[in-house]
């Protein structure tokens, strides 16, 4: 808890305005019929949010983002950093999200509207299926963020990377491109309820070619977190 009033008066406000905001969603998300234009909605009601709570967002090398087909990583530190990242980048990313969320009333049935991905993180026949199953989006030519370390913690530090957005990226032949999200940890910290003011960076970095020839997954996996942990920067957990 904090012993500033006007902190925490300015933490109830965010947990307040999510809740307008989160119908304000609900009307492109359930009312436009192409997927490109429900996740442009959703975006903009995102950036709103960030906006109307005062937390400024800067983004960097947006122009690093490949045209075509690519595979987005990103360290977690936040239950912000999905939010963000959906708010900055082009309306051709869906996510991989975490199976629990899509039972979260009324979000769930959003974030399957957005054509986002679930993966189950406790059943390792389903969470297989699951793999195949964005595999099989990622080779059809579709783009995709992952949050490789699969949950954050208080601590500063990056965790170490699951596999699956790396092997989706060699067996589809396309580039990885990491991100650093810095700030995220210090508005919403793990375990903690009342936020504090911060600047928010999001840092596209330069991508990693990802192809059979040029390098493996592990090569892959541990090139891209030491990339976004050197912009952090933070140390490797």
């Amino acid at each position: 808890m904090t012993g500033n009033p006007l902190r925490l008066l300015w933490g109830v406000y965010i947990w307040l305005l999510a809740v307008p905001m989160l119908l304000m969603t609900a009307i492109p998300v359930l009312a436009l019929p192409s997927l490109r234009g429900r996740r442009a909605g959703a975006s903009a009601v995102c950036r709103s949010y960030y906006f109307l709570c005062g937390l400024p967002v800067h983004c960097l090398g947006m122009e690093r983002l490949p045209p075509g087909p690519c595979i987005v990583v990103a360290n977690h530190a936040s239950n912000l950093d999905g939010p963000l990242l959906f708010a900055v980048l082009p309306p051709r990313f869906g996510f991989v999200i975490k199976k629990e969320a899509s039972r979260i009333p009324l979000a769930g049935t959003l974030m399957h509207r957005l054509g986002h991905h679930f993966v189950n993180r406790f059943d390792r026949h389903e969470g297989a299926n699951d793999a195949r199953r964005i595999l099989r989006s990622v080779a059809q030519g579709e783009s995709v963020v992952f949050f490789p370390e699969g949950t954050f913690r208080a601590e500063s530090g990056v965790g170490r990377f699951h596999t699956g957005a790396f092997v989706a990226a060699v067996r589809a032949g396309i580039p990885v491109v990491p991100i650093a999200i810095r700030g995220t940890r210090r508005v919403l910290r793990g375990q903690t309820l009342v936020p504090r003011w911060s600047r928010i960076e999001v840092e596209v970095l330069a991508p990693i070619g990802a192809t059979p020839a040029t390098r493996n997954v592990a090569q892959l996996r541990d090139l891209a977190r030491e990339r976004i942990a050197a912009a952090l920067p933070e140390p490797l957990l």
